[in-house]
């Protein structure tokens, strides 16, 4: 093989640890990869974190130890985060989006990937340190914010649903009460090998009014006896102030709606701001 030059190591180094966030990489393994030395990879890996950290691209990290070795994590700045969640309120503030039922419209946002991953890199800022082993929602809509967080954290996405399904074998149901109003006997159910006894696990979901429907997840992980060790929701309504589920932590709140506009008065939570 050719001499690697430097900048195609940056470049290829730099799309790798992007591509696995949280994932930690060997020295050896670049070794390996780009035929160099260890100082010379060590020199790169610093490069590389100087310019993450001068653009607000996330960190590169080094890893002690013998299982050691350079990870990223796209931990975004607080500046990010006020530019990130602003953006959104704003959006998500736009005429129109009441449904009736006292709902937000928030489908067409949620599905912008980039939109999603944005979110999922600020939820998962908050939990790395619980090292979850898995991150759980509730079908349908919760899906592509918990499955970004998931990605950001490295670790498998579990999806709980309305009934089980044949193909996914045997499940464990329970019932909840949902409805942040109107209270209704509602059941979720989750594949019996999905979740592992002692496993840890964290709940992210799109939307909480009366926190039901989070806190059947988290009620669903102790038939598992998985930990919960975080909740996160993207929207938060601000009534009732107090919800079933406690810890909950969300990105936005929702304070109401302007009747004659159908505009939603919406907000970046205040630890964000």
């Amino acid at each position: 093989m050719d001499k690697i030059k430097r900048n195609e190591r940056l470049g290829a180094m730099t799309k790798i640890l992007t591509d696995t966030p949280n994932r930690i990489h060997t020295l050896s393994e670049f070794c390996a990869l780009f035929g160099a030395a260890k100082s010379t990879i060590s020199e790169d890996i610093d490069l590389i974190s100087a310019s993450f950290e001068r653009f607000d691209l996330g960190r590169v990290e080094t890893v002690a130890g013998a299982s050691g070795g350079v990870r990223y994590r796209a931990i975004p700045s607080g500046a990010k985060i006020k530019r990130v969640l602003t953006d959104l309120s704003d959006r998500l503030s736009e005429p129109g989006r009441m449904l009736p039922g006292g709902f937000l419209y928030t489908s067409d946002i949620v599905s912008e990937s980039a939109t999603a991953q944005a979110m999922g890199e600020i939820l998962a800022a908050k939990y790395y340190d619980r090292k979850p082993h898995f991150v759980l929602t509730m079908e349908t809509k919760g899906i592509p914010v918990a499955l970004m967080t998931a990605r950001m954290l490295d670790v498998p996405l579990v999806i709980a649903r309305r009934d089980s399904r044949a193909y996914e074998g045997s499940a464990v149901k329970i019932n909840y009460i949902a409805g942040g109003g109107s209270e209704r006997i509602e059941t979720m159910a989750l594949a019996r090998r999905a979740v592992g006894t002692g496993q840890r696990a964290l709940i992210i979901d799109d939307f909480m009014k009366g926190g039901g429907t989070l806190q059947g997840m988290v009620d669903l992980m102790k038939e598992f006896l998985a930990e919960v060790v975080g909740v996160g929701v993207m929207i938060a309504t601000a009534k009732p102030e107090r919800k079933r589920v406690e810890g909950a932590k969300a990105l936005l709140i929702l304070e109401g709606f302007e009747q004659d506009t159908g505009r939603a008065i919406i907000r970046p939570a205040e630890e964000y701001m």
